[in-house]
């Protein structure tokens, strides 16, 4: 593939770069059902109830929060991705940054999480220097994926044309939206199907350098 391929590539972070199922998952959704339960007053089935439900319903827990308790948006991100020890939480395979540091084009990371921690992981995946921007849902003006707002801000905020961008996620709802404005769409994960909005499917981001050839030339 041509070096001087012109594609930009907004990688999701979570069971996309990193497995966050293992350990991390786990660990910020006992702190949101707490979160919850602590400042609303409720006991931890309550909590966890109304945790999951708003991020059924709104794609966010957070956005419930905010729009039927007036939960502060700052406080809730900081208390609920607070982490002691974030390295030794961390499930990923170091190859992934041979494959970043070979991959052409310019690379942005497009995450729902707050970009505090969406820098830590990377950090701690020793990737960051691979990454031209880190988007978290700060700079989504607190409008995460799959809303169609939360890809208009990045767009709008770094000069990218919808065509000319790849995204990568886990999530084939994130990758939906993706594809109704234009974008390429590279689905991540085993045991997944693929839906006829996603461009390309892979087992592991690992695949995703080699697997691309085929695809796009």
């Amino acid at each position: 593939m041509n070096r001087e391929w012109g594609m930009t590539w907004l990688f999701d972070l979570d069971n996309t770069l990193h497995n966050a199922s293992a350990h991390i998952f786990p660990h910020i959704n006992r702190s949101m059902t707490a979160y919850v339960a602590r400042n609303l007053g409720v006991d931890e089935e309550q909590a966890n109830a109304l945790r999951t439900h708003y991020w059924q319903r709104y794609g966010a827990t957070l956005l419930g929060l905010v729009r039927h308790h007036g939960t502060d948006r700052d406080h809730f991100l900081r208390e609920t991705h607070r982490f002691d020890q974030l390295h030794k939480m961390m499930v990923f395979d170091r190859a992934v940054r041979a494959m970043l540091r070979g991959l052409p084009g310019r690379k942005i990371v497009f995450s729902n999480g707050p970009g505090e921690y969406v820098r830590a992981v990377v950090s701690a995946m020793g990737v960051r220097r691979y990454f031209s921007e880190i988007y978290g849902i700060e700079s989504m003006r607190y409008q995460p994926k799959p809303g169609i707002r939360a890809y208009r801000h990045l767009l709008h905020d770094q000069r990218l044309h919808p065509a000319r961008c790849i995204l990568v996620e886990d999530s084939t709802e994130n990758l939906r939206t993706a594809k109704r404005l234009g974008m390429k769409t590279v689905l991540v994960g085993r045991n997944l199907g693929q839906p006829a909005y996603v461009d390309l499917k892979v087992d592991s981001i690992l695949d995703l350098r080699r697997a691309i050839g085929k695809v796009w030339r």
